[in-house]
């Protein structure tokens, strides 16, 4: 297909197959999953599963590749199926609006994907899912924490027990410790440092919920974060990906050094 030609040059023939089969599973669509998704179906994977409860208000206009306009108030599964269409309609994509955690993982996790992103900015349903997959053996990559975050220089790949400076990254593996999982999860992390506290917001109760998982766990605090800074982190998510799925390049120079859980 001649709009993946520059893929199919850089990847090889064989690498670029691989890609176009492999099947990949991403949960959260927001700021960075939304930017991983974009990736993946430009590079050409051939089977995209995506996953997203929340709808697309004003106030993701700033950082989501997903928020315009035209698609506020929709949900982001739905907008975000469109998109990979709109970009590649021979790619088999399903989204469906799903709040992840521990009763819907047997149904986002079948059939097996080769790989599972997490995009995720929830801590519960994030421990969830990680263990879930990790218990399954299924290849992995996990975003920490990319909101407050101005120096993209800062940005790292690793394993999660090597993550450092990363609030997010810090909880998620004192509560992983918890589970027995102390290494063996890739993810993109940035070691720029940060003044947060985790404390639960103050919440309105005569203001409804914007959607019927809003009141589930704990709920999220607003952070300040940039469209560049989020956008390079679902970015090199989905160049992990690339690189893992396909192989690297048929010389073996674009090899991802260390693969995905």
């Amino acid at each position: 297909m001649e709009r993946f030609l520059r893929t199919q040059q850089l990847l090889g023939d064989s690498g670029f197959r691989r890609l176009q089969s492999s099947r990949v599973v991403v949960i959260g669509l927001g700021a960075v999953g939304g930017y991983a998704v974009e990736g993946l179906a430009r590079a050409g994977v051939g089977s995209l599963r995506l996953f997203d409860f929340d709808t697309i208000q004003p106030s993701n206009i700033n950082r989501q590749i997903l928020a315009l306009e035209s698609t506020l108030y929709q949900p982001k599964a739905k907008v975000a199926e469109e998109r990979v269409r709109a970009i590649n309609p021979n790619c088999l994509v399903e989204a469906q609006e799903v709040f992840a955690d521990q009763e819907t993982l047997a149904t986002i996790l079948d059939p097996v994907p080769d790989l599972v992103i997490d995009a995720i900015d929830s801590l519960n349903p994030k421990i969830q899912l990680l263990s879930e997959v990790y218990k399954r053996g299924i290849p992995l990559l996990s975003s920490m924490g990319a909101a407050l975050r101005t120096d993209p220089g800062k940005i790292a790949v690793g394993d999660i027990a090597e993550s450092r400076g990363c609030p997010l990254a810090k909880r998620v593996r004192k509560r992983l410790r918890r589970v027995g999982i102390e290494t063996g999860i890739r993810c993109v992390f940035s070691t720029e440092k940060v003044t947060f506290t985790y404390t639960p917001p103050v919440s309105d109760p005569n203001v409804p919920p914007a959607n019927i998982y809003e009141n589930r766990g704990r709920k999220r605090v607003i952070l300040g974060s940039l469209p560049t800074l989020t956008g390079i982190f679902g970015l090199i998510l989905a160049n992990e990906a690339i690189l893992y799925l396909s192989g690297g390049s048929e010389e073996g120079d674009n090899m991802s050094t260390t693969t995905p859980h």
